[in-house]
């Protein structure tokens, strides 16, 4: 509160002769609910402050009102929100922050600062910008954060150009709106610094993928030097194998990292690349691929990579041996799941193969792992009249929101 001298200076009436004082106090009331509603819906705090300085005019009945932020570099109140002041005020013009300005005094006791004298006030210099508009009086309060401490944001200030009278009950109704934007800052800040700490994280997150991603295409590349030197077909093509496998998991991490959505990736983009990485694999043969657009988590991205893998390897190897053919993989969505579909038209899988007895392929064994981690189910579609046809049924996990 202000000092006995302090109040001594600003005596006034209690209120306006010519002001009808219920309807008045009614609209403030009326003002000051509405603001703290809009305070606790709305994130953008400098939309929170503008609004305030709009409602507290309106509640004041006078043209100008406006928040200055402290800012400690320049030891200066600098404007950030107005009404009723020149476009190019708001962040442009500062305020002393002295004992020597109304604003000033304010921010640094605390106290309520109410001049309705402005032309002969003698303790307080009247701010350039307040001459230049014709102030009259101000009313100023501080602006103290919510939250544990005691930190100050600055100060909420109304002018007018008419003259009359703020008086105390005035006072109260602009630290009613004090209050409330105190929180409300703090809040935004609160958010602000959290937003920070979710984005550093997505930083370290997609840094993670990357080196992961960078490791692991070392490890493909050994890989497949040493397919390359290895004297039997039989070891060169596991490792090549090998280097597939690891390629594929690789493709996931590098798109994890480059993906807007972090531990998700776009599964048309993925399956465009996985299907172009495929094709350098598969002399002679066509490899057509149709992904749904949609969004895959990480833990659904490297298990169905790793199935239509093996499946398009598989069929390379074995569904047509007298020469290239037709190999198509599509994923779509159906009812929250996910159809992978991979198909030929070769000679078909052997006579009375059975896929849901344990295969001793190292290639099987892969895919009905996938599968159960995926908790998905494998079938092997009969009917055509040539050709190995296999359908995945997969669970979608939910996906992440935009």
């Amino acid at each position: 509160m202000p000092s006995d001298a302090v109040q001594e200076l600003f005596k006034f009436p209690a209120e306006s002769p010519d002001r009808d004082e219920l309807p008045y106090r009614l609209r403030q009331q009326s003002l000051l609910g509405e603001f703290g509603r809009i305070a606790m819906q709305t994130r953008d705090y400098r939309q929170i402050l503008q609004r305030a300085t709009e409602f507290c005019a309106d509640g004041l009945q006078t043209r100008f009102a406006k928040v200055l932020e402290y800012v400690p570099e320049e030891d200066h109140l600098r404007v950030r929100a107005g009404v009723g002041w020149d476009l190019d005020t708001i962040d442009n013009v500062s305020l002393t922050a002295d004992l020597g300005s109304p604003a000033g005094y304010a921010y640094q006791t605390g106290a309520t600062v109410i001049s309705n004298h402005l032309d002969v006030e003698t303790r307080f210099r009247t701010p350039q910008l307040l001459k230049d508009h014709g102030v009259r009086r101000a009313i100023n309060v501080l602006i103290e954060k919510g939250g544990e401490g005691k930190t100050f944001f600055g100060v909420l200030e109304v002018d007018s150009a008419d003259p009359g009278q703020f008086d105390e009950a005035d006072a109260d109704f602009l630290a009613g709106f004090a209050g409330l934007l105190g929180v409300a800052i703090e809040r935004q800040q609160a958010d602000a610094k959290l937003q920070e700490a979710l984005e550093h994280q997505a930083l370290l997150t997609r840094e993670m993928s990357h080196r992961v991603k960078n490791s692991l295409t070392s490890v493909v590349g050994l890989l497949r030097v040493q397919a390359r030197s290895a004297l039997s077909p039989d070891v060169r093509n596991a490792l090549e194998d090998a280097s597939l496998r690891v390629d594929t998991i690789a493709q996931v991490h590098d798109h994890l990292w480059r993906s807007s959505h972090v531990g998700f990736v776009e599964l048309v983009d993925f399956m465009n690349e996985l299907c172009k990485k495929l094709k350098g694999t598969t002399d002679g043969h066509t490899l057509h691929c149709h992904a749904d657009p949609m969004l895959l988590s990480a833990d659904h991205a490297i298990p169905l990579g790793l199935l239509i893998n093996e499946l398009v390897t598989n069929a390379v190897k074995y569904a047509y041996p007298e020469g290239g053919g037709v190999i198509e993989v599509s994923a779509r969505e159906i009812d929250e799941h996910l159809h992978v579909e991979v198909s030929d038209h070769g000679v078909g899988l052997p006579h009375g193969f059975d896929i849901d007895q344990p295969q001793t392929s190292l290639g099987f064994k892969v895919i009905v792992g996938m599968v159960r981690q995926l908790q998905g189910h494998l079938t092997l579609i009969s009917g055509n009249p040539k050709g190995a046809h296999f359908l995945l049924d997969l669970p979608i996990l939910p996906q992440v929101k935009e």
